[in-house]
């Protein structure tokens, strides 16, 4: 494939030329508001006490400048740091083992990741499915922590690891 076709190839799937988006990181260096904005996710457990509707629509009764996104997992938001912060605070309380926040490098509706203006499923989805899978078990030692030692295993003389060696040599004979 050619120099030109790949990046005619990049701007149909993305939305955005490849030489733009250069351009676009450059211009957004100098202003200090779109630098001063943070997205995150929020992430519903499989046990979560709260619908992903119900979460949306708490997050936009705070009446918070935010940028309120529902999504297939919880929602997204975006605004200063402080107001998200403060949301994800509020947010949490209400079931704090099963309401998870991670941040997202890019904002909302964004052409280099939308789905909608790149025609494809979001990179990243599948970890998130991935992470999804195991929030069951992050809600539930949440909830039950348990005592964990973190000392060091001691390391085996080598006479009882040869003595091991030999019994296990004579159970396998058997």
């Amino acid at each position: 494939m050619s120099q030109e076709n790949l990046k005619t190839d990049l701007k149909d799937k993305s939305g955005v030329k490849p030489e733009d988006s250069k351009k676009l990181d450059s211009s957004e260096a100098g202003n200090t508001d779109v630098k001063s904005k943070v997205t995150r996710m929020i992430i519903l457990g499989p046990s979560a006490n709260i619908s992903q509707t119900e979460l949306v629509r708490k997050l936009h009764m705070m009446e918070l400048p935010l940028t309120v996104k529902s999504t297939c997992y919880g929602a997204v938001i975006n605004g200063e740091e402080a107001y998200v912060r403060q949301a994800v605070e509020k947010i949490r309380k209400i079931d704090s083992s099963n309401i998870f926040t991670k941040e997202r490098g890019f904002p909302p509706g964004d052409p280099r990741r939308c789905r909608a203006k790149r025609g494809a499923a979001r990179e990243g989805y599948h970890q998130l499915e991935k992470e999804f899978e195991l929030l069951d078990f992050v809600s539930e030692a949440l909830e039950h922590p348990r005592k964990v030692s973190l000392e060091k295993p001691k390391k085996v003389p080598v006479d009882v690891f040869r003595e091991v060696c030999k019994e296990k040599g004579k159970e396998c004979k058997k």
